[in-house]
């Protein structure tokens, strides 16, 4: 068959104009359950990335998307430029204790990576620890993934990917000498844990195929990688695996966490070479984790406890657990997200009516009181809480108009003490802006939370401003009402900024979740629908600017929602998207397949199958008329492989009846966070921005 991608790639001699790619039909089938589905483009699918049409077939796409974004390029550089401007070029993060330093990452001038730095707490020295600029030098793609010292401060491991496939290279470097020490840990998941004989190191291994970070090895510096000792492996393919320490060095533990079961075992940090012990056996259902504070261990628990509560155990009872004492008690109307122990105080992080608050808790009377927040409506969470003797927590709290700012909160006087607030360049005043916090009622009675904010003088409420909305809505994670300088470029064009709580997510607790995955999943796609429709009819948006946007699992809701109602937008982003549900999680070579059966289903189930293949955003493609649409990728994505959305834009190419624009970017260097470096990612954000302003009619 002769490829049409080739000859589509020209320029007409009448109007200039370049014509989409179209690709190749070249038919598949995929049996299930006694169906066949054709799929014309599983051709694009190359593990290798190396295929030459392929590749060829994404770079015509993408000199056919910065075609048609041509005539928005000037605007998509001085909102880059505007985003850029506002970030404080010489910035630091707020120093962190642990073991005499003082650590920190610190940006200088124009350069896109941090430097990594530690400042003994005696002498004031500081020490560069690592500089991602030099360590970037002549990549394409950057990051430093996790760094850790050795227990008597010595020792710097620290892991690094230069391909965006998220496998880490771990190396060592001798902070006495400053010499780099000849051990190397390939394909890691770049988490490193210290034992306290200063010599030995936990790391996890991943598959290559699946990517997935399933044993946990034990490395002895000095010795060779095939030499390690394998500590755990993970034989169930649908668990994650971790390591972490707890804040006293006492235990390293291994943690098991699937959608819906959670656990852990520990390992005597003074014995590496012990026995891996579980704390609680793994139980269908029950999810609990631990944090040590003595001989107590308080663990965060939804045993009997859909929202979780929180008991207390001694180790020699942890696996009895009619022996575990209950410390916060189950309440249906309040989750408990996430939780702290200090050594006088427990500290709860938790949702009540879709708001967050934090709980202070003596852990002597248990005596409990909220702390007080400037905004109705605002992100808090933990932060930098290493270290077990203190009574004083760290929180990172923000709202759609504060930016980001950390405290120190101060549990037995109950004072706080503002560490730092981002600084936000250009001439920013929280005052210019509003948030507000309203309901919108799902098609099934249910109220789902709205998050708004606008710049006052640009907001009439009378239907004429442009809308921009964006949700997730998968995994239980919560969409929080945080601070975006970025979105300053929107808002200050007179665009509404909104964040959409739909169920996926956790903000009304653990039952918000369930009701937006598995058969519930289409309830996040019907409350994101709703609130667009609701908001219209409250005159928040112009019906015909309404623009929508989402990422990942927040692109499988972008597609879904533009097959059942794509009347309502006049453009969506829809980036890294997971579209192609049923054939990817028919797959278990695919990184992450196995490990979300539980949130999706597994279309090996006939039931599944039928529901999944409902949604499916590529599936389901029909011949209609669809919004303008900017789909973007990276060919190196680990998480949503980008033949997924190289595929969804070719059917939809195929199929859609309109002549709106759809345009898909691929960046061949990153992956499914996009580009490394603190000035280059914006990159992506102004060309959505611009792409959803310019169809607005605003080109300034």
């Amino acid at each position: 068959m002769t490829s049409k991608t080739s000859v589509q790639d020209s320029v007409t001699k009448s109007d200039k104009t370049v014509l989409p790619p179209v690709a190749d039909k070249i038919p598949y089938e995929i049996k299930t359950h006694e169906e066949v589905r054709i799929d014309d483009y599983y051709w694009m699918r190359d593990d290798s990335r190396s295929d030459p049409k392929v590749i060829e077939h994404l770079n015509l796409e993408n000199r056919y998307a910065d075609h048609m974004l041509s005539d928005s390029k000037d605007l998509q550089d001085k909102i880059f430029e505007e985003i850029n401007s506002r970030l404080k070029k010489d910035d630091s993060t707020v120093p962190v204790f642990q073991r005499g330093y003082f650590y920190y990452r610190q940006f200088n001038g124009d350069m896109e990576y941090p430097v990594y730095i530690r400042k003994n707490a005696e002498n004031g020295q500081e020490e560069i620890l690592l500089d991602g600029n030099k360590m970037a030098e002549g990549k394409e793609y950057f990051a430093i993934g996790r760094y850790s010292i050795s227990t008597n401060n010595n020792i710097l491991a620290y892991s690094t990917d230069t391909i965006s496939r998220r496998l880490y290279t771990i190396e060592f470097r001798d902070l006495t000498t400053d010499k780099m020490l000849d051990d190397k840990l390939e394909n890691t998941s770049g988490q490193i844990v210290w034992a306290n004989d200063n010599q030995t190191v936990f790391y996890i291994k991943k598959d290559l195929q699946t990517l997935l970070g399933y044993q946990v090895y034990r490395h002895k510096i000095g010795t060779p990688q095939s030499e390690d000792v394998l500590v755990y492996e993970e034989k169930d393919n649908t668990f994650y695996t971790g390591i972490g320490k707890t804040k006293d060095d006492a235990l390293i533990y291994v943690y098991h966490s699937h959608t819906q079961k959670k656990g852990a075992s520990y390992i005597d940090a003074n014995k590496p070479e012990s026995e891996l012990i579980p704390f609680y056996p793994i139980e269908d259902g029950h999810e609990y984790s631990f944090q040590k504070n003595g001989d107590w261990f308080y663990v965060r628990t939804n045993w009997n406890a859909k929202n979780f509560r929180i008991m207390k155990t001694k180790i020699e009872d942890s696996q009895n657990r009619n022996k575990w004492q209950e410390v916060i008690a189950h309440n249906p109307d309040v989750f408990i997200q996430d939780y702290e122990v200090l050594k006088d105080y427990l500290v709860l992080a938790e949702k009540e009516q879709g708001k967050a608050q934090i709980r202070r808790v003596s852990l002597s009377t248990l005596d409990s009181n909220l702390l007080e927040f400037d905004d109705p409506v605002f992100v808090a969470m933990f932060t930098g809480n290493v270290n077990l003797e203190t009574n004083k927590v760290r929180l990172f709290y923000s709202s759609m108009t504060t930016p980001s700012t950390y405290y120190d909160y101060d549990l037995d006087k109950q004072t706080r003490e503002l560490l730092k607030q981002d600084e936000v360049l250009g001439g920013f005043h929280p005052s210019n802006y509003q948030s507000e916090r309203i309901s919108a009622r799902s098609r099934d009675g249910v109220d789902i939370p709205v998050s708004i904010v606008y710049r006052k003088d640009k907001f009439k409420k009378d239907g004429t401003n442009p809308l921009y909305q964006y949700a997730y809505g998968s995994y239980g994670s919560s969409t929080e009402p945080y601070f975006s300088s970025s979105m300053l470029s929107l808002l200050d064009r007179g665009f509404v900024f909104v964040r959409a709580h739909v169920r996926g997510g956790q903000e009304l607790g653990r039952h918000w979740y369930e009701d937006g995955k598995m058969f519930n999943k289409k309830n996040t796609f019907n409350d994101f629908i709703d609130v667009t429709k609701t908001l219209v009819e409250q005159k928040y948006g112009d019906p015909k600017r309404i623009f929508a946007s989402g990422g990942s699992a927040g692109g499988l809701l972008i597609g879904a929602v533009i097959n059942q109602a794509p009347e309502l937008y006049l453009g969506v982003g829809a980036h890294v998207p997971f579209v192609d549900v049923v054939t990817t999680m028919l797959d278990e070579s695919i990184p992450l397949t196995t490990n979300e059966f539980n949130e999706w289903g597994n279309p090996k189930n006939k039931d599944s199958y039928d529901y999944m293949l409902s949604y499916s955003p590529y599936d389901q493609v029909k011949k209609q008329d669809y919004p303008n649409i900017l789909v973007t990728t990276g060919l190196h994505d680990s998480q949503v492989q980008y033949f997924e959305p190289a595929k969804w834009v070719a059917k939809l190419r195929d199929y859609k009846t309109d002549s709106n624009r759809l345009i898909f970017k691929t960046n061949m260097d990153a992956g499914h966070g996009g580009s490394s470096g603190r000035f280059r990612r914006n990159k992506e954000r102004a060309l959505e921005y611009a792409f959803f302003s310019s169809l607005a009619g605003i080109n300034e």
